[in-house]
């Protein structure tokens, strides 16, 4: 009887584990996505413990406004980390931050979420990956696209068969500007500072394409990038470029990345055709297809990706507590990511010295 009492507290004590929530901080809240974590009060997933952040009037702010206690809030990276023991911590700060949070978090064991990309330079993606794999933590790094059911309904077209061989990939993303559309202040500090953003469109837009088209070819890296950047608005944009066109080579297929500040409206949209026919995913549930030579194009509407995949943060909480396990080649992963990074800082040399850049 001792012996089944036991077992079942144990099994009880396990279930319990399982559904707790997971501990998560957050570093840096100047990325204009931060306020995601603030608005979710109705999933249970993940816990808040603690908030780095130097500027007081940030922390004033997002304290008042969320009603957040004081108490959660750091001004030293690692006294956060020591003090609130988070499972997971969510990067919020410049892209030229994540390899610092990354450094910090490592060695304690923490899991880490970036927002996109994973860094500003190739030498930083590629310590951030080492890190990763000497104390065996997961850094993921979220794109609003990676939630799209379009994208995945596209992807499963490739994998199926059904486009044939890739042959050329169209990826269009951005908005009207930072300024235009009314970002904060610190946000607009950063995407406009090369240092802390890596540059302008050309990493905050054109990463979108470099992910997906990895994606799409199971982490193959292209044999060459070349890219075109221009100030359309320097009176704004005076440090970094507003506008950037991508076109990655690879064997047997193109991939031509459009990245803007400049766009009419907002989109985000990625057009991929093989030698047996093409799939355009329109908007996140929209996809147009034409699948056979003497069929017309129909369009397909799907349901929103079921959760996990509506909210980063309950992915986040799924991989930490494994009852999500991602493929080697995740649009989240390190491998798709670090490819990401080394075709951005092609494009961004590329771009300057006006040659095609050979990756060896």
């Amino acid at each position: 009887m001792k012996t089944i009492l036991l077992l079942i507290f144990g099994l009880l004590s396990v279930q319990s584990m399982a559904q707790s929530p997971v501990r998560v901080a957050v570093a840096g809240l100047s990325h204009g996505h931060v306020g995601w974590v603030f608005n979710r009060a109705d999933k249970k997933d993940i816990q808040l413990v603690g908030i780095y952040e130097t500027n007081p009037d940030l922390v004033n702010l997002f304290a008042e406004k969320y009603k957040l206690d004081k108490k959660l809030f750091f001004s030293d990276l690692n006294k956060m980390l020591d003090e609130t023991k988070p499972e997971a911590v969510s990067a919020f700060g410049a892209i030229s931050d994540h390899v610092i949070v990354v450094r910090a978090c490592a060695p304690r064991k923490i899991h880490v979420m970036v927002e996109k990309p994973l860094a500003t330079t190739f030498a930083d993606a590629k310590e951030i990956q080492k890190l990763a794999s000497q104390n065996s933590i997961q850094v993921l790094t979220n794109y609003e696209t990676s939630w799209y059911a379009s994208n995945q309904y596209v992807n499963d077209l490739v994998k199926q068969g059904k486009l044939g061989d890739i042959r050329k990939v169209m990826v269009n993303d951005g908005h009207q500007g930072p300024k235009e559309i009314g970002v904060s202040k610190e946000f607009f500090a950063i995407l406009t500072d090369p240092a802390k953003n890596g540059a302008g469109a050309l990493v905050d837009f054109g990463c979108y394409g470099a992910n997906l088209m990895t994606w799409l070819l199971k982490g193959e890296r292209p044999i060459s990038v070349t890219a075109v950047t221009h100030q359309d608005k320097p009176e704004i944009y005076k440090n970094v470029d507003d506008e950037a066109t991508i076109i990655l080579q690879y064997p047997k297929a193109q991939c031509i990345i459009q990245g803007s500040w400049n766009w009419s409206f907002a989109r985000k949209d990625m057009e991929v055709y093989g030698n047996k026919g093409y799939a355009i995913a329109v908007n996140p549930t929209v996809v147009r297809q034409r699948l056979q030579d003497k069929t017309p194009e129909e369009t397909i509407k799907l349901d929103p990706r079921p959760a996990p995949f509506t909210d980063p943060f309950s992915v986040l909480a799924d991989v930490v507590q494994g009852r999500l396990k991602l493929d080697t080649n995740d649009l989240y992963g390190l491998p798709v990511n670090v490819t990401v990074v080394e075709i951005l800082e092609s494009a961004k040399q590329s771009a300057k010295s006006g040659k095609t850049v050979f990756l060896k």
